[in-house]
């Protein structure tokens, strides 16, 4: 597959530039859910402090800003089991307090029922809890929606590939959406897919913010905007409704 290249938004809020001549089929989409389809809450700096202590986290940072950061999840799992648990508890704590301030993204409008009558998948790096509660206050349905418990998680591919081949689609027909380069859209590159990065505070507005391997094909600094690139670029395929 061919890839896209990652412009600033247009007007339109679609990535422009390179854009093949050819449409693309699309028939099913993929969210990420933490910074994507609900408002962020969690202190992520204040949970890696707790998790890694200063000194742990002052060497994190060194990386992040090097390197790309080092993954809490892998980092955790290299340790040993008393001291996973002691993380892994941590975690839970500021992931419930995130769950009690659980705010859904406003996305929809009466046009969005296009992405509606598409498959819709989810990949979150949270617990199968919160994506429960997701579900009971969105009142739209992701399926399947994966949680943290799938391993392996983000930014391995494999949760992406799960839900293709569930599906019975190819990565090609299908975009992974997210507000994350390190996770999603390298999940999505890894697999094969097209890739749409959520970028509402212009954090990634720097072409220096890419490198080859982890360039989103577009660019949307809301998620409102995503339908009008749906329908710019892509033949959209809506599942087959059971009869």
């Amino acid at each position: 597959m061919s890839s896209l290249s990652a412009s600033i938004p247009a007007e339109d809020g679609c990535g422009g530039a390179g854009v093949r001549a050819k449409r693309g089929r699309l028939r099913g989409l993929v969210f990420d859910m933490d910074g994507t389809l609900t408002v962020p809450v969690i202190d992520f700096g204040a949970m890696y402090r707790a998790v890694l202590g200063e000194e742990g986290y002052a060497a994190h940072r060194a990386a992040r800003a090097s390197a790309g950061g080092v993954d809490i999840l892998h980092h955790i799992e290299s340790w040993a089991p008393q001291e996973q648990q002691r993380a892994y508890e941590i975690i839970a704590h500021f992931e419930r307090q995130g769950l009690d301030r659980l705010q859904i993204m406003p996305v929809m409008d009466d046009r969005s029922i296009v992405i509606l009558l598409l498959r819709r998948g989810l990949i979150t790096r949270n617990v199968n809890m919160a994506v429960d509660i997701f579900h009971q206050r969105f009142g739209m349905e992701f399926v399947p929606a994966l949680s943290r418990e799938f391993r392996p998680y983000k930014p391995d591919p494999a949760p992406l590939l799960h839900i293709c081949s569930i599906w019975d689609v190819p990565p090609s027909e299908v975009m992974m959406i997210g507000d994350s380069l390190r996770d999603d859209v390298v999940c999505g590159k890894r697999a094969g897919a097209f890739t749409c990065l959520l970028d509402e505070t212009g954090r990634y507005d720097s072409p220096d913010s890419y490198t080859d391997d982890i360039r989103p094909d577009f660019k949307v600094s809301s998620l409102s905007q995503v339908l009008s690139l749906l329908e710019a670029h892509f033949d959209l395929m809506p599942q087959p409704q059971s009869t």
